[in-house]
């Protein structure tokens, strides 16, 4: 079965990094799109950047200039690397998968910033 496996989320200062990292296992990594998505409490998940299969990238207004996704096929690892955080990203942060019609989520990975 597909899983997905998010790392990486924390505590940051505003100005601060964080690295999240997902391990995918169950598919053939390499063909598929992946992506990340955010949510706030009482918000709706919306998409902070995803990746193509063949490495072209789209990103959310949010993380335009500031977030950069990537993946590694060989490890079946997509990363998604934040820079200059602000409150606003404070979010669960999710992986997903689109596999034959289906989606897949991790289980989430908590980001919060704070002064």
């Amino acid at each position: 079965q597909v899983q997905l496996v998010e790392s990486g989320g924390g505590l940051a200062q505003p100005g601060g990094s964080l690295r999240l990292s997902c391990v995918v296992s169950g598919l053939v990594f390499s063909a598929y799109s992946m992506g990340w998505y955010h949510q706030a409490p009482g918000k709706q998940r919306g998409l902070v950047a995803a990746i193509f299969s063949s490495g072209t990238t789209t990103y959310g207004d949010s993380a335009k200039g500031r977030f950069t996704i990537s993946r590694d096929d060989a490890t079946n690892t997509v990363y998604l690397q934040m820079n200059n955080l602000n409150s606003e990203d404070t979010a669960a942060y999710y992986c997903h998968v689109r596999s034959n019609g289906d989606d897949y989520w991790g289980q989430g990975t908590q980001v919060t910033v704070f002064s």
